[in-house]
């Protein structure tokens, strides 16, 4: 089957190779041409995984047209607060699955990533599906073993995703609960940020133990009062990606949290990297949706803060050190 990924950074081209190596034909886009050019000419991505060889079966393009024609399923590899403006350029194939890779919360509207491609693409949600979990891109592009979860309303789009990306390196479990799943994807960045912080102000193993377990009950919280189903915060979509998130160098969001911490500005850090760091982008909805939905999420919210620039880490701190002790279970 052809298999298009639409988005040739880190995650979207480790995708690619996964699907490869499911044994699909992949075709990855590519919003710079010379970047398609420079992939086929040389089997690898040297803008973002120069020393992973990629599958024989992936092509590159930079023409999104071409990149879906026929396809059986479009991933979407897209960063979340650019997902709307792309979306809307490209005339996404009616028949084909869609797989959404963004974790994020619209800035403005609050909408998860799903509803996003629903509503600006057309995409029913039987034919929808969201792949999420401890997706460390570099982990994965050099296949070492991972699990994610691929999540839709219809259990057969989930089943279909699943054949499409299970290698003996990735395994892929089915779910249900889409808005748990994506809910957990785009807050744990939020938390990573606050773990990164710690780590940079120069704490240990107990204050980002404390975070986590905090972060995964606010994530809990805010899930419930959406209609998720509280288990999966427990498992891949949850516990599992929040922890790979918060705990390795890898990550985009903890290594920004860190730098925070050292003192360091949003801006000066912002400058210095072409990776995006989803949570830098999305904190200020999480807590948005939060406030919404009257959920009390305190981390996400001093996170919010600092990224801002109303507060620093250090006050950050401070203040979740001094709120007022309570019972741990609500």
């Amino acid at each position: 089957m052809k298999v298009a990924v639409m988005g040739a950074g880190t995650w979207g081209t480790t995708f690619g190779l996964v699907v490869g190596d499911s044994g699909h034909e992949v075709t990855l886009w590519a919003r710079r041409p010379e970047l398609a050019a420079a992939i086929n000419a040389t089997g690898r991505n040297p803008d973002y995984l120069p020393d992973v060889e990629l599958p024989a079966t992936l092509r590159a393009v930079s023409d999104p047209a071409e990149a879906m024609a026929g396809a059986y399923a479009v991933v979407l590899a897209v960063p979340s607060q650019r997902l709307r403006e792309t979306l809307a350029g490209w005339d996404v194939p009616t028949d084909a699955r869609v797989v959404s890779l963004a974790k994020g919360i619209e800035l403005g509207t609050g909408r998860r990533m799903s509803e996003v491609v629903r509503e600006v693409a057309g995409v029913e949600p039987d034919r929808l599906a969201v792949v999420t979990g401890p997706n460390l891109a570099r982990e994965i592009a050099a296949r070492q073993p991972s699990a994610s979860v691929a999540a839709s309303v219809s259990e057969s789009t989930a089943n279909d995703v699943q054949r499409i990306c299970h290698t003996p390196a990735f395994r892929v479990y089915t779910n249900a609960d889409v808005v748990g799943c994506e809910l957990a994807g785009a807050t744990k960045n939020v938390i990573a940020l606050g773990v990164g912080m710690a780590v940079g102000l120069g704490f240990g193993a107990n204050a980002t133990a404390s975070l986590i377990t905090r972060g995964l009950a606010e994530t809990s919280r805010l899930g419930v009062a959406l209609g998720a189903d509280p288990y999966t915060f427990a498992g891949l979509a949850g516990l599992g990606d929040l922890v790979a998130t918060c705990a390795s160098p890898l990550s985009r969001n903890r290594t920004f949290g860190e730098e925070l911490g050292r003192g360091r500005s949003v801006e000066d850090i912002s400058r210095s990297t072409r990776q995006v760091a989803e949570g830098v982008l999305s904190c200020a909805s999480v807590q948005a949706l939060a406030h919404e939905h009257g959920v009390e999420m305190p981390i996400a919210e001093h996170v919010a803060a600092v990224i801002a620039g109303d507060l620093t880490p250090a006050q950050g701190v401070k203040d979740l050190m001094g709120r007022t002790p309570g019972r741990e279970r609500d």
